[in-house]
């Protein structure tokens, strides 16, 4: 009797010393559109191994690639409900937070990197104050490349090409879907961001407006053949954490995802716009491109114009104005 009571104590021992082991390691699951091969998927591999190193093994971060954990929107839901304690998302993820964001995608808003730099660091800190009211915390901000028109079987030289055409758009952009009403005549299809490759291998979008280095990354690139080389906008992101999980912490580990997250977002901000250079380089070789005259650049500004100033009221704050772009 008194052996068996011994072995059921020191199984019940064993039992709560792995439980004690298993809470003492902190995983944090982080989802992304980027696959994991990508300059994007790279980075957060190398920031991964970073926070286990730094932490001795107690905080973990794994990845969830190719959009595995949803639409951006679903992956803020689940960060807020606990499913998930972070994600690297774009501009229209960021909008589930705090909407003003998406100002930064603006097409027209910008005409260089610098241009857009200048107008993050002056909101950023306003940003990042009603989203940590949010309960999330900004762990970098980051670049996804700056935008093109490309399309298949057509060149898109002034917005009015786009008459007839469906072009792919977010589901949740409301940026995109406002620009096509001004056009008039456009059939754009919403989507996913993952569901643009079987809808471009179907033939149902023939027109996308995205950065070379996203186009190319996520497959698009080989599914478009001509390209206007104007710069449309410049895609924008940023890498969340949800300020609960990160107050579970203790002191020096949460020091160390901020910290470390702070130094991957600053490795991708070079790294991306040097990788999407690169790729807008190869597809210029590979695809039918336009330059554009300045009187078609003219008509695309007017087009821009418009939608910004119908766009006012949907984003709070007047930040279209903040930003310059109408």
């Amino acid at each position: 009797m008194i052996r068996k009571l011994a072995a059921a104590v020191a199984a019940a021992v064993l039992v709560m010393g792995a439980a004690t082991d298993a809470e003492a390691k902190a995983n944090f699951k982080f989802a992304t559109l980027a696959p994991p091969r990508s300059p994007w998927g790279k980075v957060f591999k190398t920031w991964s191994k970073a926070v286990e190193k730094k932490t001795n093994g107690e905080v973990e971060v794994v990845w969830l690639w190719n959009g595995t954990a949803g639409p951006e929107r679903a992956v803020v839901g689940k960060i807020k409900s606990g499913q998930l304690q972070g994600a690297a998302i774009t501009a229209v993820g960021l909008a589930d937070i705090h909407k003003p964001v998406l100002a930064l995608q603006m097409p027209g808003a910008f005409a260089t990197w610098a241009d857009l730099d200048r107008a993050r660091d002056r909101l950023a800190g306003d940003f990042e104050k009603v989203v940590k009211a949010n309960g999330f915390h900004v762990g970098g901000w980051g670049d996804v490349g700056i935008a093109r028109v490309m399309s298949k079987g057509f060149p898109v030289r002034v917005p009015a090409d786009l008459k007839g055409k469906h072009p792919g758009v977010i589901a949740e952009d409301i940026i995109g879907p406002k620009i096509y009403e001004v056009i008039g005549g456009v059939s754009a299809v919403p989507s996913s961001v993952m569901g643009f490759l079987p809808k471009l291998n179907a033939g149902q979008i023939d027109v996308m407006n995205t950065p070379s280095l996203a186009a190319e990354q996520l497959q698009w690139a080989s599914r478009l053949d001509h390209m206007n080389t104007n710069a449309v906008a410049f895609g924008v992101g940023a890498v969340v954490m949800s300020q609960k999980e990160l107050d579970k912490l203790s002191a020096d580990q949460r020091t160390v995802m901020i910290d470390t997250g702070a130094m991957a977002a600053k490795a991708l901000t070079t790294r991306i716009r040097a990788a999407d250079d690169e790729s807008f380089e190869r597809l210029k070789k590979k695809m039918t491109t336009h330059e554009a005259t300045a009187a078609e650049k003219a008509e695309w500004k007017k087009v821009f114009t418009q939608a910004c100033q119908r766009l006012k009221n949907a984003l709070p704050g007047d930040v279209l104005s903040k930003i310059g772009a109408c």
